[in-house]
């Protein structure tokens, strides 16, 4: 049989390995940083695009997109490759694909500090670089598919499976999730409100990890897994049941993420049922992994690739078995909203995610470098002093997590709240959070040895190259089984097959939980009272969207005893029909703000994002100072954001946005003149007035600036309904 000489692409794999190592730095440090403003509020005081509100997700997005995305490209493209005995499809789009992931990662960087964010979980950026996201993946699956066409190689090997559903599955919730009418260049309103736009996100959100951080890492596991351990795949049969029931069942599971909330019970209890079934497939692709390393562990013990490998799994597997057990609603009740998730999710992303990334790197830099690696003993020390920066960081906050809620489900003999103030439970846990920043800082003194160690191996040495290869020419492959042969041998011969029954799997479970929450309109009961938001109170709503306040307080009222002695009436899936986009929040650093719309006056809010700790002595919360001195947005945006909303359903009238202008205005002037009811207000407003006019500056009113629409809106927060009285201090 003739043999054809072709080239590996090396050099894309490099690209990419590069851009993983940079970004796992960069999104690290920001990790610790915004660790320790847990611990010091007023770190970065006064500089609005380094506030917690906005690193946050910038944090977020920089160790999913960057640090991960990069590592399954790098991976993907080194494995895809020499799977298929053939190069990828076309240099030029695997290069735009680089280029243009990093020009996205970019825009992330600068457009989230900057407060251009869309609020939503992992799927914080604006609607111009969600579009490029969309273009750039389905770039990547071009060449993906593309390469498969023209391989060399008849069968499509296991991890294949996983990487075709990672493309399908992504883009599909990403498209769906990231449906929204813009405004301006860098805003837009979500398609859908309240409960839908909750339900669509968090089957996204869930999801996105499942298919992004989850599966094509699977795939990556059953690559470099045996090749590094020079052992075959356990089970080929395991693999078969693995990759088929994960990506079914995986989709039905975001409701999980919304038990106990406005959403319809029948969505919750499907998201339960099927959570609890996904514990089967993870542990059969935990168990298939571990067991491909049968007889080969002494070979663990002195290989630090391997270690990397062996803590991967099994991150994945406790991951993959306490996030059904979360799914349970009596565990749910205990651990939503605490830092038991956080601690959940650094789980799997620094030990299935971030070691099984370090395991790849130290397996593929020397052998594309064509050397060893540098050391082994740095290796095997960013091995150990990693591990027990895992157990550092997540072990405190159990600990956290466990703590909170006990304190704020505790009554007294006489049926009150136990901790009234929930600054009592902050206090408590700040030693946790002193743990959790020195297991962040372990962990990252692993990756600076990493970036080290790999530096000295790159230069000891030789470039990376393409890599010749040969391989014969595959033969034209009948559409037709074989006598003998079984279905999924047939499948795998059949790309295209095996991408549309893949397809159909992850869409069963979609279209069956958000057609009818979207499409049946009693899900969603109305309530009459519910009005849309005032033009002022539109553009504080923005504001608070802007600096990530949604990041620590939750907007959704449980109908527990102890959340309604707390917070006020449990919420209704009524109240949010206008909220495009949500903001029902996924942790509490601070009290849930559902019903807070006037239990305070003006003046303490005012007060309270100046200097928080002035009013709640204890806070963590920093302060927002520019927004005192920043100028609102002028009324045409407000007329404009109020144009979307009404075409979105808002049943705003051309009057209501005509008149605009003039309500933000009076309802702005209103809550100017209750301040002044505050001396202390008076005396340092006028003494600033007279200052910037002796300097010739031009004086903001204090009605037109930004803290007024932020008042405005949290004012507003729960007021259209008849709520219970509180009695008890909720102060953050």
């Amino acid at each position: 049989m003739e043999m054809q000489q072709f080239y590996y692409d090396n050099k894309i794999v490099k690209k990419f390995l590069y851009a993983t190592i940079i970004f796992g730095v960069v999104g690290m440090v920001v990790g610790l940083l915004i660790a320790s403003m847990y611990l010091f509020p007023g770190l970065t005081d006064g500089i609005s695009w380094l506030s917690y509100g906005r690193l946050r997700p910038l944090h977020t997005n920089a160790v999913i997109f960057a640090f991960v995305g990069n590592a399954t490209f790098a991976g993907v493209y080194y494995s895809l490759q020499r799977l298929l005995k053939a190069r990828m499809f076309s240099d030029i789009l695997s290069n735009i694909n680089f280029w243009g992931w990093q020009l996205i990662i970019v825009a992330a960087a600068i457009s989230l500090p900057l407060g251009y964010t869309s609020s939503k979980e992992y799927a914080e950026l604006e609607w111009p670089i969600d579009i490029a996201i969309a273009v750039i993946w389905v770039t990547f699956g071009i060449n993906m598919i593309g390469t498969i066409l023209k391989r060399r190689e008849r069968h499509l090997y296991v991890a294949i499976w996983f990487y075709l559903a990672t493309f399908i599955t992504v883009a599909i919730l990403h498209i769906f999730n990231s449906l929204a009418l813009p405004v301006s260049a860098m805003k837009s309103y979500s398609a859908y409100a309240g409960v839908q736009d909750a339900l669509v996100q968090w089957w996204y959100g869930h999801n996105a990890v499942a298919f992004f951080l989850t599966t094509p890492f699977l795939g990556l596991m059953y690559y470099f897994v045996p090749k590094a351990a020079n052992r075959p795949v356990y089970s080929y049969r395991l693999s078969i049941i693995h990759f088929w029931s994960l990506i079914f069942i995986y989709i039905w599971a975001g409701p999980h993420h919304l038990l106990y909330t406005a959403l319809p019970d029948w969505a919750q209890n499907l998201g339960v049922v099927f959570s609890i079934m996904l514990i089967a497939p993870s542990w059969g692709g935990m168990i298939n992994g571990l067991l491909t390393l049968r007889g080969a562990w002494d070979k663990v013990r002195t290989e630090p690739v391997l270690k990397f490998f062996v803590v991967a799994i099994t991150g994945y597997g406790m991951a993959t078995f306490e996030g059904p057990m979360l799914s349970l609603k009596n565990v749910n009740a205990i651990a939503h909203f605490t830092d038991w998730i956080v601690a959940h999710v650094h789980v799997g992303a620094l030990a299935w995610n971030g070691f099984l990334t370090f395991g790849l790197i130290y397996w593929l830099i020397p052998r594309m470098t064509k050397t060893t690696l540098y050391s082994t003993r740095l290796a095997n020390f960013h091995f150990w002093v990693g591990t027990l920066g895992i157990i550092m960081y997540t072990l405190p906050l159990y600990v956290a997590g466990f703590t909170q809620a006990s304190m704020w489900k505790q009554f007294n003999p006489d049926g009150t709240l136990k901790y009234g103030n929930f600054l009592e439970t902050v206090k408590e846990i700040i030693p946790m959070y002193w743990m959790r920043a020195i297991g962040g800082t372990l962990y990252l003194i692993g990756v600076i040895v990493l970036v080290y160690n790999i530096i000295q191996t790159i230069r000891q040495g030789q470039t990376i190259q393409d890599e010749a290869a040969q391989a014969p020419a595959l033969q034209k492959i009948s559409t037709k089984r074989l006598t003998g042969e079984k279905f999924h041998p047939w499948l795998e011969r059949r790309p295209i097959q095996l991408t549309i029954l893949a397809t159909i799997a992850v869409l069963i479970g979609g279209i069956i939980q958000i057609v009818p929450t979207i499409m049946v309109k009693s899900n969603i009961p109305t309530i009459s009272t519910v009005k849309p938001y005032s033009p002022l109170e539109l553009e504080g709503r923005d504001l608070y969207i802007r600096e990530g306040c949604v990041g620590c307080h939750t907007q959704m009222i449980r109908p527990f005893r102890s959340e309604v002695e707390r917070y006020g009436e449990y919420s209704k899936s009524g109240e949010y029909v206008y909220d495009h986009p949500f903001l029902w929040g996924s942790k509490r650093t601070g009290p849930d703000l559902m019903r807070v719309g006037g239990k305070y006056s003006d003046n303490w809010h005012f007060n309270h994002m100046w200097d928080p700790q002035s009013v709640s002595p204890g806070s963590i919360m920093p302060a927002y100072k520019w927004m005192f001195d920043n100028k609102n947005a002028d009324y045409t945006d407000t007329q404009k954001k109020m144009e979307v909303m009404a075409t979105l359903g808002v049943p705003y009238t051309s009057k209501d946005i005509a008149n605009a202008p003039q309500q933000v205005k009076e309802q702005a002037l209103k809550i100017e003149k209750s301040l002044y009811a505050d001396p202390d207000f008076v005396k340092s407003y006028e003494q600033s007035k007279k200052e910037a006019l002796a300097r010739g500056e031009l004086f903001v009113p204090m009605h037109d600036r930004e803290i007024v629409a932020l008042i405005a809106y949290l004012q507003r927060m729960g007021t259209d309904i008849k709520i219970k009285s509180v009695t008890t201090n909720t102060q953050k």
